[in-house]
Order: C-alpha cells, then structure tokens, then sequence
C-alpha cells in the first residue's frame, strides 16, 4: 500500500477548519522546525516579491515594510526590499514587475469635470476605491468639480451579522445629495450583494440582495421628484449563481450578464439598443447629458439619437444620477438564483417597465481572458472607461506564454540581490485558482524562477479566502504548494493566513499590524514541519 505524503502546512489548514475556522479569517500558522525554531521570517535586507494583483488591498501591508513614515504601530528597525506584481500606488518605494500601461484619460468622470460641471461620489468604505480611483481611470486625486462622501462601513468581524451594511445611510445621502441643486452627475454603489455574496449564508445573502432593492427604489424615486435621470448597472454578477451543479456554494463572481436600465419618465417608451458590454455605459451617460464622446472612448451609446433629440426639447440642464449596484448579476435559471429568491420589487419593476438591456461584464469584453468572471476593479474601470482596457492579468498571462515573465527586472532584481546579498526571498500573495488579487498560477512560475536563479532560501507566505472556491479549497492550495515547492527541490511554505488580515483597505491596521506581527515574529499558531 502506498503511504500518503504529510504536508504539515495544509495539514495545519485543515486542523484549523475542524476547530471552526474557515479560509476568510484563518488565524495565523507559522512553521518552526524541529527545535520549535521560527522558519522563514522576513529579516533585515531580505526581498519580498508580493505576487498580488489590483492592488487597492495590498497598499496597507505593503506600506507597513516599505513606508519610511509610518505612524500606525511600530515597526522592527530593519530595510526590507519589495518587488510587487503591480502598482498598487504611485508612491510606494518598489519594483514593479508590471507597470501600469499608461493613464485612462477622458473617462467619464473627467469629461463631466472639463466642461465644467460637479459630480458627487456616495458609497460605504468598503467600497470607496471602486468610485473613486477605478472609476476616474485609477487616478488617485479627485478631479476638479468632484466630492466624495464616504460612510463608513459597520466595524464586524464578518457582514452576515449585519448585511443591511451602512447601505440606508448611503441611500439617506443620496437623497440628501439629489436635493442640491449644484451637482449634474451624482454615483452611488451599493455593496451589499457583492460583500455579503461572499460569505456562505443563506439568510444573510438574502437581505443584502432585499436591501439594496430597497435603497435602489429609494433613490430612483427621490431622483425622479427632483427631475434627475436614473440610471441602474451592475459591475459584475454573484449570488445569481450562488450554487454550484452539485449544490455546494459557490461564493465568488460570476461571468453572467448585468442589468442596464434607464429609468427616465420622459424616455419610458424608448427601445435601448442591445448593447455590448459595460463599456457603453459612460457613452450613454455623457448623451443623456448632453456632452461630447471623446474619441477614446470606443463604447457606443445606447439610445437612439432621435429619442435623446426629442426628450432634450424642453430639458434645460440634464442632471443623472449613476446607481451601481454591485454584484447583482442576471440568470434566467431560478436554481440556486439568490437574486431571484429574494423579494426585489422594485429592481423587477426596473427591468420590465422602463428602457432596459444586459451588458456584458466578464471575459474579453471587460479586458479579461477568456471564461473568466467579472471583479469589483474591471467592472467599474470599464463603466468610466468606456472602452476596453487591458486587465493586468492578461498582460502577466501573455508574459508567461512567451517566457519574458521568466526575464521580468523586478523579479530578477529580488531573486539576485538576495542571492547577491546573502539574505533570504519571499513570495507573499494569495493563493487561489483565480482570485481578482491573484493565482497560484502566478506563484508557481516565481517559485520556477527561483529554482532556475539558485536562490538558497525562498519562504512562501500564502493568504486564504475562500471567493469562488470550493469548501477547503485553502488546504488544497497549500498541499499544492508544498507539493511543488518539493518537486522543484526550492521554497518552503512557511506561513499562511486568512486574507480578511492582510487584504484590508479601510485602515483597520490591528488586522495589518497581526499580518505584520505574523510575517516579522512568527505570531500565530505553531506548527512542527520539520
């Protein structure tokens, strides 16, 4: 009989599962060898590749090693060098392995501030980088004219204890906002279905998806008394598809078609055209609107001209109002449809009543490989965009297919200064088989590199979040890992944490600081692996 291979690390995983964890909030596990020695913590002079993507997670862990100022708890004295996949901030001292392709420009968001007019921002702070930076093209500053108001999210371990979010306050400062005069184009997203999508909860699931129809018929009303145009997408698709085939959940994205209604009174019997994709949202915008397409912007609008002609007749000022609610996917299948499930009157009365269609939201059509599913960054990128940009995914996915990842600068830079100096490498990142913040499928070509560029000593430090995967998906990585990491005859798994510790992106620094703690000391649960 052959005897099965023990993997320590994935074997920690799952003793942490039968104890009541999950991949989300995994506590921390730290490998020591076998005189309880601490293995593979990052020291003074070592090299630090984040192999993450998108980014907007990944600026708080990363300042924490790399910020010369940094005032949010204190740090071991000691310079450690990083390399990340992407930018994640202009001002982060870094390699980058995959530098932006070049600035957005004339996104929709930047047309309204040209000519002039003011633009309003509203959404919770979970969700305040997708209307601000990916919106505006990933422009870190406001553009002039522009406001943001952020309410902050609810302080909770996990949002099925309170799925309603901050979402009525948002929808009171929508309302709040619609009543100034001032603003020409105000956006608002709210997050519930896509937060709480994510989290295996049934009920939970089913009162995010009930109040976001809620706030939406809310401020669509409030929008129509004060003469403002309405008009409702959604970013990508979730929970329409919250059970996979064999009736487990699946809690991740999905690649469906989302909503697109115009919900304007003066254009109720008009026919939107079919559409393509969410890049032709900014260009139907700015037509209500009464403002030029530039010519980048390569989405078409989906009104007919002579509709927009007659509407404007007696229409001095075009005032929209852009509602994205996040995550609300379409799937005409009720098996498993928590969108259908749930009680959304006033979304269902949005769908047949007034001009409608169904964009695309996934795959190429939103700048992503083929069969992939939509994320919270492409989705709202394309629908400020208004054309197709690029994912950072692709261009790292063509680099692997014709070997220059494999010549990558910063990559080599890391593998050959700790190699140069003496020091150790470490691969830090997510692991996952497809996960918006990255892939196992990029770790393992770094951990190949390694073996290629005899680096003595490469620590992988792996973050757990079970979005989209299967129930114990996280120890099935991690055996993965060390599998490879054994086959290569390079690399030891030498941590692993849930991300809800290390992906933050509302300055809860005593998450950061664990992760840091975790990473540096060693803090975290013990586990003999040699």
């Amino acid at each position: 009989m052959t005897e099965t291979k023990y993997y320590p690390m994935a074997e920690a995983v799952r003793a942490a599962y039968a104890n009541g964890e999950e991949d989300e909030a995994l506590e921390p596990i730290v490998r020591v060898n076998s005189d309880g020695e601490l293995v593979g913590r990052i020291q003074d002079g070592d090299y630090v590749i984040f192999y993450d993507i998108r980014g907007e997670r990944e600026i708080e862990l990363t300042s924490a090693f790399v910020a010369s100022d940094f005032p949010h708890f204190s740090r071991k004295s000691m310079q450690v060098h990083f390399a990340t996949m992407i930018e994640y901030a202009k001002d982060l001292p870094v390699k980058v392995a995959f530098p932006p392709l070049g600035a957005i420009h004339n996104t929709l968001s930047e047309v309204v501030s040209t000519h002039g007019l003011k633009q309003v921002k509203v959404t919770e702070s979970e969700k305040s980088i997708h209307v601000s930076y990916f919106l505006n093209g990933k422009r870190e500053q406001p553009f002039p004219g522009e406001r943001h108001i952020f309410i902050s999210s609810p302080e909770v371990d996990n949002y099925a204890e309170i799925p309603h979010m901050s979402a009525p306050a948002v929808a009171d400062a929508v309302v709040a906002v619609l009543q100034d005069p001032e603003p020409d184009l105000v956006v608002v997203n709210f997050v519930n279905v896509d937060v709480v999508g994510h989290i295996e909860n049934h009920d939970a699931v089913l009162q995010a998806v009930e109040t976001v129809d809620q706030c939406v018929g809310k401020v669509v009303a409030a929008a129509q008394t004060q003469g403002i145009t309405p008009v409702i997408v959604a970013d990508h698709g979730t929970v329409e598809r919250w059970l996979y085939p064999d009736g487990t959940v699946d809690t991740g994205h999905t690649d469906n078609l989302v909503p697109f209604v115009i919900a304007e009174p003066g254009l109720k019997n008009v026919t939107l055209y079919p559409g393509n994709s969410l890049t032709d949202v900014a260009p139907t915008i700015l037509h209500l609107m009464g403002l030029p397409k530039p010519n980048e912007m390569t989405g078409n609008s989906l009104l007919p001209e002579e509709a927009i002609t007659a509407w404007a007749v007696n229409k001095e000022r075009r005032r929209i109002l852009l509602i994205i609610a996040d995550g609300w996917g379409i799937r005409d299948e009720a098996w498993g449809n928590m969108i259908m499930e749930a009680n959304t009157p006033n979304m269902d009365t949005l769908q047949t009543e007034w001009p409608h269609t169904r964009l695309q939201a996934a795959g190429p059509a939103v700048g992503m490989p083929e069969g992939t599913v939509g994320n919270s960054e492409s989705g709202h990128t394309h629908i400020g965009a208004g054309r197709r940009i690029l994912a950072d995914r692709v261009c790292i996915n063509e680099s692997l297919a014709d070997g220059s990842f494999f010549e990558n600068e910063a990559f080599l830079w890391a593998m050959r200064g700790a190699k140069r100096d003496g020091t150790r490498l470490h691969l830090l990142g997510i692991v996952s088989f497809y996960s918006s913040h990255g892939s196992v499928d990029h770790l393992l070509p770094l951990l190949e590199m390694a073996r290629r560029e005899g680096i003595p000593e490469v620590y992988h430090h792996g973050m757990l979040g079970r979005r989209g995967e299967r129930l114990g998906s996280g120890a099935h990585y991690i055996e993965l890992v060390e599998k490879e990491t054994e086959k290569l005859g390079v690399g030891v798994v030498a941590s692993v944490i849930g991300r809800f510790w290390s992906l933050d992106r509302e300055e809860n620094w005593d998450r950061i600081e664990k992760t840091y703690r975790w990473l540096v000391e060693g803090q975290g649960t013990h586990v003999r692996a040699e």
